[in-house]
């Protein structure tokens, strides 16, 4: 019996979903100005304009002058949406005016942007263990 107990958190520890990558492509940057920033989240209530507020978001970001391919790694299975950025004058905000963006965002999914910006469940995506992820994303210009 001793033998048994011993070997079943170690059963059920092969069970347990393992972590994978995101890796984002980004598509249609108008310049090479500034810093390309991206945040993914799993809450629903702070996407995206909280996403920076978000404890437990991961990030990432490149030169604008030096583009790749944004990697997050070791992401758990679940259901997340990024926010993508193109920050040409490295305020690490988006700059607005009149209510609308000046500067190149995007969205997961290529969410589509009515009267404001899409809602957590228009851009998410799944992540399952083991299978890593990869997508492109366009950075859209008002």
């Amino acid at each position: 019996m001793k033998r048994i107990a011993w070997l079943l958190p170690l059963v059920l520890a092969g069970n347990a979903a393992a972590p994978t990558s995101v890796t984002v492509e980004v598509t249609g940057l108008r310049n090479t100005k500034g810093m390309v920033w991206l945040c993914m989240s799993a809450n629903p209530k702070l996407f995206p304009e909280g996403c920076d507020r978000d404890p437990n978001r991961r990030t990432a970001s490149f030169r604008a002058d030096q583009p790749g391919p944004l990697v997050i790694r070791d992401v758990m299975p679940g259901r997340y949406a990024i926010v993508l950025l193109h920050d040409e004058n490295g305020n690490k905000k988006m700059d607005k005016a009149l209510f609308l963006p000046k500067e190149g965002f995007g969205f997961s999914n290529d969410a589509p942007v009515k009267m404001s910006a899409p809602k957590f469940d228009a851009a998410a995506f799944s992540v399952t263990g083991g299978a890593p992820v990869r997508m492109k994303m366009k950075v859209r210009y008002l």
